[in-house]
């Protein structure tokens, strides 16, 4: 859908021609006189609009008004997490009436609001259609996003930019963890990489199964010999700066099938393990909104993506494999796979002498249990780091919580017959999970998040959410104004 920026009081949106109109009302406002103040007016006395967080009040063909919807609803304190709930609200009840134009009017853009509300109408008004060919895709192709003055529209460019970016970055991301495995395998990511390596600033190169084995990457190898796919290794270079500045370089898991291997799932929701790359996608979705806002910053992207089946040449509980740091690895649980690939990634990274490496993956049911499906788990090696990704959690309301990386919690993946064991016991799974991946990540300041809990949704509302995009767009942005 095309995102624009216009410039709209009260007065003129009641002669602005579009579907429906969205105004989101607060009690600081103090509206123009206008037969749209009037509405909003004796809607409040009325008692049809109250203060409340989201509440909706539809007007169908109001006088004086050129829209034949005219939608008003509360934004509470205005901040943008209540913006994004208010025209959440008022898209999900638009969404039967299929229009094709719809514009909605803030009070102002600070603080992020643009970037919510874009975001909220791309999320609510979206259709999975790849592989439904029953389903029909969204019949919205123009969004208006209006504020009340010049003035705040000159001042509000790059924050449009920005939502405008983000929007994109999060759909790429959503629809390819959406599609079944057999409609994502590594070579499907791959060829997406390849793509976008043909936009401007951004480099794609992919290695196959010998050119893995020639790096050493043997426990990434390991996961993937179980399959018929052959595994893939993106790497991507986003260059906006001086190839002498360091690149912050982030680290997708991207196992486009989990069956957990030899140690096999349950029958019940494997299907949701088509998910199980949404790290991955997570890093094609951030690499999309760097091409369209082309931020002066060096980022790499690693992807190692593969399939985890349970094949006569499976990896099997037991077996001792070589990662690509020379440390020995035993494999206790094969369902325990993420961390074997994203190992190997960490020690690729090295080479680029990066000033951070984030790696994103849906690791561990157990964080799912510590922070539910609000919050992706976070853990890292440096406060500034682990600062400053919470910070842009909070900003891009795609939020993370710091979970702790004790020295002690490595004492379950001792092993008697390798340098580590793969897992420990069932306690703080998700924190001895990070604590593996912390052995391979010592020569520069490193960040692990978690989203097995934020990365798609189950039941009647199934899909990926495209997160953590919002965050790793909003902590890369920052690295800008902090150099």
């Amino acid at each position: 859908m095309n995102f624009e920026l216009k410039t709209l009081d009260l007065h003129a949106a009641a002669t602005h021609k579009t579907d429906a109109l969205i105004i989101l009302v607060s009690a600081k406002d103090k509206p123009v006189k206008s037969v749209l103040a009037q509405l909003i007016s004796d809607a409040r006395k009325s008692g049809d609009l109250d203060e409340s967080p989201a509440k909706l009040l539809s007007v169908w063909h109001p006088q004086g008004v050129s829209a034949p919807r005219v939608l008003l609803v509360s934004s509470g304190d205005g901040s943008a997490r209540v913006v994004r709930q208010a025209v959440t609200a008022a898209v999900a009840l638009l969404k039967a009436t299929k229009p094709t134009h719809i514009t909605v009017c803030l009070a102002d853009a600070s603080e992020h609001r643009l970037q919510a509300a874009a975001q909220a109408v791309s999320d609510t008004s979206y259709v999975y259609t790849a592989t439904k060919p029953s389903a029909k895709a969204s019949e919205l192709k123009r969004v208006v996003l209006a504020l009340p003055t010049a003035e705040k529209t000159k001042a509000a460019q790059h924050e449009f930019a920005l939502a405008r970016a983000q929007v994109a970055g999060v759909a790429l991301a959503k629809e390819w963890g959406n599609r079944p495995a057999n409609h994502a395998t590594p070579s499907h990511l791959a060829q997406v990489a390849k793509g976008l390596g043909k936009k401007a600033g951004i480099h794609c190169q992919v290695l196959g199964p010998k050119e893995i084995e020639k790096l050493g990457m043997g426990s990434f190898a390991a996961v993937a010999r179980g399959s018929v796919e052959p595994l893939r290794f993106i790497v991507l270079h986003y260059t906006g700066a001086a190839k002498t500045v360091a690149p912050t370089v982030l680290v997708g898991k991207g196992i486009t099938f989990d069956t957990g291997g030899i140690s096999l799932k349950p029958g019940p929701a494997m299907d949701e393990m088509k998910f199980d790359m949404c790290g991955a996608a997570s890093v094609l979705g951030t690499f999309e909104a760097l091409a369209q806002l082309k931020p002066a910053i060096n980022v790499v992207g690693l992807i190692p993506t593969c399939e985890n089946m349970p094949d006569a040449s499976a990896l099997k509980p037991g077996d001792v494999i070589t990662s690509m740091s020379g440390q020995t690895i035993e494999v206790l649980n094969t369902d325990a796979e993420g961390r074997l690939i994203l190992c190997d990634a960490l020690t690729y990274a090295t080479r680029f002498k990066p000033r951070a490496v984030i790696d994103i993956a849906t690791l561990t049911g157990a964080c799912v249990i510590s922070l539910g499906h609000v919050r992706s788990g976070l853990f890292s090696t440096s406060d500034d780091l682990a600062q400053d990704l919470f910070a842009a959690g909070e900003a891009a309301l795609d939020p993370c919580w710091r979970l702790p990386l004790d020295d002690e919690y490595a004492e379950g993946l001792k092993s008697n017959f390798a340098d580590v064991a793969n897992v420990a016991g069932r306690d703080g799974g998700a924190i001895t999970a990070a604590k593996f991946l912390q052995r391979f990540a010592k020569d520069y300041p490193w960040a692990h998040l978690d989203i097995a809990g934020a990365a798609w949704k189950s039941g009647a509302a199934k899909g990926a959410t495209g997160r953590p995009v919002g965050l790793l767009l909003h902590y890369l942005l920052g690295t800008v104004k902090a150099k």
